[in-house]
């Protein structure tokens, strides 16, 4: 049974008086510990798809289902990285990533989710900036707040929302070995993090229920050992970037309404590089198949233009046909009448 399995979801937005069908009939499995990139153009309803996915909005048909049980909402499990950072600006860095800590680890002391905060933060190179707020950092030191934000609590799900789109070339491969790195660290530690959520929730039940939620403390257990680490579920416009991260890549083909192409897997190990990939025979034929899939979709869905038929304007009854873009020659003026 696949982790996440989405069938048939559609999805449409009211555009005044009409109805604009952005996804239809589209389906998706991601096993788990996968890293899945969906990769199109822009304006072709990937975040639409995304937000389906997370449990951010519901579909107007199909079904969405996470180690079988129904999506409904957003999972507590779940994280989800925006493309603008979406920080709390009135707060320090390290007082958004401890928010979250908060939440997702209740029974955790104030002064034990601070460390938290303050070693996620540290993991991302941000050591030197734990009291600066959002509009004290650079684009991406705020990006970096959001995935220590993230990985903070442990997902088990991790959607990206282009995450790195708006940063300039360099920032972005430093962000996307940061990225490879925290999710390497996540499949070693997710079991320790479920383990002290699982702890956290008991330690508010009463003594009562002792026996029952012992044995779901149990199962909560057992479920982690069948843990591969975080199933990260990425949309973005770049091809370099998902062969980087992705384990398959699937393209997303535009409509209105669009769908998605066959997955495309990405058998290359790991840690990679930009500069390995640059040079690699494989990356070089996923690269192609991608672009070559993409290309056609926008070629099918693009309108026909139609031949602009040559224009004369005289008759074909003897007379030199001229076209309309050429003029011709004023009359003469006759001459006036002598007086």
């Amino acid at each position: 049974m696949a982790f996440l399995e989405a069938r048939d979801l559609s999805k449409s937005f009211a555009a005044g008086r009409l109805t604009r069908q952005v996804l239809d009939r589209v389906s998706l499995t991601v096993e788990a510990g996968e890293f899945v990139s969906i990769v199109g153009p822009m304006g072709s309803g990937k975040s639409t798809l995304l937000s389906l996915l997370a449990g951010l909005t519901i579909p107007d048909r199909g079904d969405i289902r996470v180690e079988g049980e129904p999506l409904r909402g957003i999972r507590p499990d779940a994280a989800y990285v925006f493309q603008n950072y979406s920080l709390l600006p009135w707060f320090s860095a390290l007082e958004n990533v401890r928010l979250a800590v908060g939440a997702a680890f209740p029974g955790l002391s104030r002064d034990e989710q601070r460390a938290k905060a303050r070693d996620m933060l540290e993991r991302v190179g941000l050591a030197n900036a734990l009291s600066r707020r959002p509009a004290q950092l650079s684009g991406g030191m705020r990006q970096r707040v959001a995935l220590a934000r993230a990985f903070s609590t442990g997902p088990r799900l991790l959607f990206l929302d282009e995450p790195f789109g708006a940063l300039d070339a360099l920032t972005r491969e430093t962000l996307q070995q940061d990225l490879m790195d925290m999710c390497s660290r996540s499949s070693r530690s997710n079991r320790a993090n479920r383990s002290s959520r699982a702890n956290d929730e008991h330690a508010y039940v009463s003594n009562d229920s002792n026996v029952s939620n012992d044995s779901n403390v149990s199962n909560d257990s057992n479920d982690s050992n069948d843990s591969s680490g975080v199933t990260t579920i990425m949309i973005t416009n770049s091809i370099e970037e998902a062969i980087l991260l992705s384990d398959r890549i699937i393209p997303i083909l535009p409509g209105p309404p669009a769908t998605l192409g066959s997955p495309i897997i990405v058998d290359l190990a790991r840690p990679r590089s930009a500069a390995q990939l640059a040079h690699d025979e494989h990356a070089t034929h996923v690269r192609a198949h991608v672009v070559t899939t993409l290309t056609a979709a926008v070629k099918r869905t693009r309108p026909p233009t139609p031949p602009v038929p040559l224009r004369t304007d005289r008759a074909l009854s003897g007379s030199p046909a001229r076209t309309s873009g050429l003029r011709e020659p004023l009359p003469r003026a006759s001459p006036k009448p002598s007086a």
